[in-house]
């Protein structure tokens, strides 16, 4: 019955085309009969040499076209302090396939396999659904792609291949997290990032932070003015490993630019266009939201970063990511259209000019400034194209540090568990191929 349901539905090309409508009413008795003779020799058994030549006409008639199902990969993670990494993680992910699905590990997975996370699922979740190259998300995934996980994703999300890194994920007991996928021939592998991981970012907060008392936070200026405290070679290799190995490359940021290899596209002509600036350091939920909130008031979100230096002027202390993390960071955000890398502090009448800026916007949630100065957005308030925008979320750069401030000891041991792993990976580690 499914057989003749399938060639039904292929003849129905025929059908619809006028072709075999032509067989009905006056005269089609005779074509009917005149292609069963040509094709078949049923009356005199002479028409079969001449049938090839009615072939390339019946060739001609028109068919359904076939719709290819898009390939469907799966990548998952902790997403846990989200930075660049993660992003381009998931951005040579959706290169393996046309739709992009990733699993964000529930908070008992993480603490049963890592430790506690510094983010909440919902944070999580907002950071992950934010980046321009994932189409959908599944919350509170397995951290171990076990049989039964395997068996949904194939059958429940039609997921055709399993994605991660060249770095090993092993479970406590020592075997391999993805070890099902490998097996059964359903696994790709993708490069991991160098200079970056959730690890290094801790222990870049602890080295920076230090608790004055409850419910604030005093910062060292540098990691640099740090070494120059301490004393002692084991100190100074603690703190220079904390340090950023990032090496940022024209490449990856045009990678990272909406055209995934080209880059941004320039706003259209008579395009609204919203700037808003900021630090973006350590990249969380709060980002994400008000820049959704500023993209919803026009049709272009320029975005400015302000430079490391700027930022340590005004607060006091240099951000924990530097500017080109930074960038990155936001870059890969959706809702960004354009970044001006090392924006100035203050927006002037020039700089609206040249960017055609419609309107300057600024959240009512905003970083501490240890430093009193003049108004930044004095130019736009005069021109009439400032606007303060409700900050969605309550979350700041400094109240996601104080969590691993308050929870120091929980993520020292954290910390010293992963760098184990980390080490073994950089000293064991070959060249992979990758993008």
């Amino acid at each position: 019955m499914m057989m003749g349901l399938l060639a039904f539905e292929s003849n129905q090309g025929l059908w619809n085309s006028g072709y075999y409508s032509q067989l009905f009413g006056i005269g089609g008795v005779m074509v009917t009969v005149a292609i069963l003779w040509l094709s078949t020799g049923y009356f005199g058994g002479i028409g079969a040499p001449f049938a090839p030549y009615f072939w390339p006409y019946l060739a001609q008639l028109p068919k359904k076209k076939e719709r290819k199902r898009p390939v469907r990969v799966y990548m998952d993670g902790c997403f846990d302090l989200m930075h660049y990494g993660h992003a381009n993680a998931l951005r040579q992910a959706k290169l393996l396939g046309d739709q992009l699905v990733v699993g964000v590990v529930s908070d008992e997975e993480i603490v049963a396999n890592k430790g506690p996370p510094v983010l909440s699922m919902e944070e999580r979740l907002t950071l992950v659904s934010g980046l321009k190259w994932v189409d959908e998300v599944i919350p509170n995934a397995p951290y171990e792609i076990t049989e039964e996980f395997m068996d949904t994703l194939f059958n429940k999300y039609n997921i055709d291949y399993i994605i991660h890194g060249d770095d090993p994920c092993l479970l406590p007991d020592g075997t391999d997290a993805y070890a099902l996928a490998k097996k059964v021939g359903r696994y790709k592998q993708i490069k991991r990032t160098e200079g970056v991981s959730s690890t290094d970012i801790v222990g870049r907060i602890l080295l920076t932070f230090k608790q004055k008392e409850a419910g604030s936070m005093e910062a060292t200026t540098d990691a640099n003015v740090a070494v120059n405290q301490n004393t002692g070679a084991d100190t100074y290799d603690k703190v220079k490993s904390q340090l950023s190995n990032f090496l940022p490359t024209s490449r990856r940021i045009m990678q990272f630019s909406n055209g995934q290899l080209i880059c941004t596209q320039a706003p259209l002509p008579g395009a609204r266009v919203v700037y808003i600036d900021g630090a973006f350091d350590l990249f969380h939920a709060g980002h994400v939201e008000i820049l959704r909130s500023a993209r919803q008031l026009g049709d272009f979100l320029l975005v400015g970063v302000h430079d490391d230096q700027a930022i340590r002027d005004r607060r006091g202390y240099r951000p924990i990511m530097h500017l080109h993390e930074r960038t990155l960071s936001v870059l890969a955000c959706r809702y960004v259209d354009e970044v001006i890398i090392g924006a100035p502090w203050e927006v002037s009448r020039d700089m609206i000019t040249t960017f055609n800026i419609s309107l300057v916007v600024h959240g009512t949630v905003t970083e501490g400034s240890s430093v009193v100065g003049i108004d930044p957005y004095a130019v736009p308030k005069s021109m009439g194209i400032f606007q303060t925008i409700t900050s969605p979320k309550p979350i700041t750069t400094v109240s996601v540090a104080t969590r691993i401030i308050d929870n120091h000891e929980a993520y020292k041991k954290r910390n010293l568990k992963k760098k184990a792993s980390e080490d073994r990976y950089y000293t064991q580690k070959k060249f992979v191929s990758g993008d």
